[in-house]
């Protein structure tokens, strides 16, 4: 048996201020509740409704409500801003936010396309702050268990690394995306090529297509089939389909499986499961360095949906303490927008998309 650390990495010093902007369901859901579990400082939030902002704060204490943005930069307790606004918003705020000097966490995806997440980057960089992306599922239990299994090299070369999802996602709930013509990918298949590209790196090629479901009401995608391939051994892809019609939640799943060399991972993401109150992550193993002939069940404690929240921010946290750049950072998030892009590029043109190896080689 082994020793698998696979909880969020948080600071020592937990005095840091963050101030959040927005005080949507994903704030009093999931940020609050991860920060509130993990004792940040949480000194501030402003919200556009006022009446919102002081109807969160009351329920986890917080103890400002501010009424403007720049009333929330110019609080010296403030030394993080975590945003927590539509995409479109962001890059033009992450600018207020560098020229007050702060630190921030962004939503993601970090921007509406690569230029866009490249402007964000390029302001942590010139201002010398540090920003990060709320890459949340990289901390999701079971994603974090099998980047510890890979890193150990305990399933050896990676082979065949798939997930899969079906499930029936009411996009009305969201009025707003409902108008968006990129919606699934850029908004749901991300999270999982970004925990793809955190375990495994960026993929040497993609190719993709997507779908809608006859007589839905949002614009965009809602069926997608990624295909990625690393190198000439190790492929693998996203399947995932927000159209299950079945009569009740058993029939719904949220899988994953890593093949290598030595051993296999497999397990399901429990935050997808009875959505929105989710089950606790699972993850099953086994390795030829420990018992080729033995499956090992671990108990995961923990969901996606709050506690991997704890992760992105305490990332940040940590690294502002550290003096180092996150993992999380903006420059890394460009990387996973960059994989969106050419997922997109390639649902578009319908051929092969080319990111990593002899860029001048054309295109399949």
């Amino acid at each position: 048996m082994i020793d698998i650390d696979y909880h969020p990495k948080t600071p020592r010093d937990k005095s840091l201020g963050i101030g959040i902007i927005g005080a949507g369901e994903i704030v009093s859901e999931a940020h609050l509740p991860a920060y509130e579990m993990a004792g940040y400082n949480v000194v501030g939030i402003y919200n556009r409704s006022k009446e919102r902002s002081q109807q969160v704060a009351q329920r986890f204490n917080i103890p400002t409500v501010y009424d403007s943005i720049d009333d929330l930069l110019a609080d010296p307790k403030v030394d993080v801003v975590d945003i927590a606004l539509p995409v479109e918003m962001q890059s033009d705020i992450v600018q207020k936010i560098a020229i007050a000097g702060k630190h921030f966490l962004c939503q993601k995806p970090l921007g509406t396309d690569l230029n866009d997440a490249k402007k964000i980057a390029d302001l942590a960089t010139s201002y010398n702050i540090k920003g990060a992306v709320n890459h949340q599922m990289r901390w999701a239990p079971s994603i974090q268990y099998v980047k510890q299994l890979v890193k150990r090299n305990l399933l050896g070369d990676l082979l065949d690394t798939n997930i899969s999802v079906n499930v029936f996602t009411n996009w009305e709930n969201w009025p707003w995306i409902t108008e968006i013509p990129r919606l699934e990918v850029m908004y749901h298949s991300i999270h999982y090529l970004d925990a793809l590209r955190y375990i495994c790196g960026m993929p040497k090629h993609v190719y993709a297509e997507s779908a809608k479901w006859p007589g839905q009401v949002a614009a965009g995608e809602s069926r997608t089939m990624i295909h990625l391939r690393w190198n000439e051994d190790h492929w693998g892809g996203v399947r995932d389909n927000h159209n299950n019609i079945s009569p009740d939640m058993e029939d719904w799943w949220a899988t994953f499986r890593f093949e290598g060399s030595k051993g296999t991972a497999k397990g399901t993401n429990g935050a997808l499961y009875n959505y929105p109150n989710g089950t606790n992550d699972t993850l099953s193993f086994f390795s030829e360095d420990i018992d080729k002939s033995t499956w090992i069940t671990p108990s995961l404690q923990g969901t996606w949906f709050p506690d991997a929240f704890i992760g992105s921010m305490g990332e940040l946290l940590s690294a502002i303490e550290e003096d180092r750049e996150p993992e999380n950072s903006v420059q890394d998030g460009v990387e996973t927008i960059r994989l969106v892009e050419a997922v997109y590029t390639s649902m578009h043109e319908q051929r092969k998309i080319q990111l990593v190896g002899d860029q001048s080689c054309p295109n399949e």
